[in-house]
């Protein structure tokens, strides 16, 4: 069975191939040519990685991004996301590319899926559902560390993790996958039930939530 992370990976190449580079996303004002761009650059310039986490090299990952972007056509960036990290990429070790892609490409590939008119939610493969718990789990206190409320996560079959402890508290209920989404910013597509004080709620859910 193929690790999550590549099935994920060829699921969102062959949406963008099919979309072409002009289709939006729920990345901003990237399209499709765009995020292909990043997904490359975080795989094959090691030295962009620091500026999706610090704001102080922020501009150094654009430039790089927009360089890879310019240099390639849209096709050429698809195929290199196809291909995976080559050998020497930090993201191409074993562990790490499981660790680290499977919400990558599961987050991305929604991005591209849901930025489309007349979208639905997938349904999910138990493992990969399972595999985005873990992750979530273990991330969800720096995902919402700004968050303005508190946040309980709710997941079927008794999964439960407070992941910001803070008043007023606010309950998120869903899937692992939408509750990811919904931690990752994507509250306005993420299927998510929220419980709580109607005013914490809406804080929360316009939050600049993040990974």
């Amino acid at each position: 069975m193929k690790p999550h992370s590549r099935t994920e990976r060829a699921a969102l190449a062959d949406l963008m191939d099919g979309l072409g580079p002009d289709a939006p996303t729920l990345c901003g004002d990237w399209d499709t040519y765009d995020l292909a761009a990043h997904l490359v650059a975080r795989e094959r310039r090691p030295d962009s990685g620091p500026g999706l986490l610090i704001s102080t090299f922020a501009g150094w990952t654009e430039k790089v991004r927009l360089g890879i972007r310019k240099e390639h056509s849209y096709l050429e960036l698809l195929d290199l996301l196809r291909q995976g990290p080559p050998i020497w990429s930090p993201v191409g070790l074993p562990f790490v590319e499981s660790a680290s892609n499977t919400v990558e490409f599961y987050i991305h590939h929604e991005d591209v899926r849901r930025a489309q008119p007349g979208w639905s939610p997938r349904a999910l493969a138990r493992g990969l559902e399972d595999a985005l718990w873990t992750r979530l789990r273990a991330g969800s206190r720096l995902m919402l560390r700004s968050a303005p409320t508190g946040v309980r996560l709710v997941a079927p079959g008794g999964r439960e993790v407070t992941a910001r402890d803070a008043e007023p508290m606010v309950t998120l209920h869903g899937a692992p996958s939408e509750l990811l989404l919904y931690c990752a910013g994507r509250q306005t597509v993420a299927r998510v039930d929220a419980d709580g004080p109607s005013d914490a709620v809406d804080q929360l859910g316009t939050a600049p939530l993040h990974i």
